[in-house]
């Protein structure tokens, strides 16, 4: 039997992301890990597709696993500057700093 091959996209179509698939700068946000944000994710920045708040916690718990998320338990989201928690929207092209707790005064 032979297998089935998907049609050939046209000429100048833009290929629809599949699994695994980085988001576009089009449609990302650029995340930033702080201090033991970036320690339990292993990276200090990473591109993720924009969405809630929530949905990018998810994604990053997805990416980076266990540790990242008891971190993140206890870290602020800032898009832009302004915090964003559960449904808050985070546009695509906006900057996501994940700041966890910080010692001092």
């Amino acid at each position: 039997m032979t297998p089935a091959t998907a049609p050939a996209p046209e000429p100048g179509a833009t290929p629809a992301p599949g699994p695994g698939t980085a988001p576009t700068s089009s449609s990302a946000v650029t995340v930033r890990y702080f201090a033991a944000a970036a320690e339990a994710a292993g990276v200090a920045t990473e591109a993720l597709a924009a969405g809630t708040a929530d949905e990018l916690r998810a994604a990053m718990v997805a990416a980076h696993g266990a540790d990242l998320a008891r971190v993140l338990t206890r870290c602020a989201l800032l898009a832009d500057g302004t915090r964003v928690e559960g449904e808050d929207e985070v546009p695509a092209g906006a900057t996501l700093d994940v700041l966890p707790p910080f010692a001092g005064g």
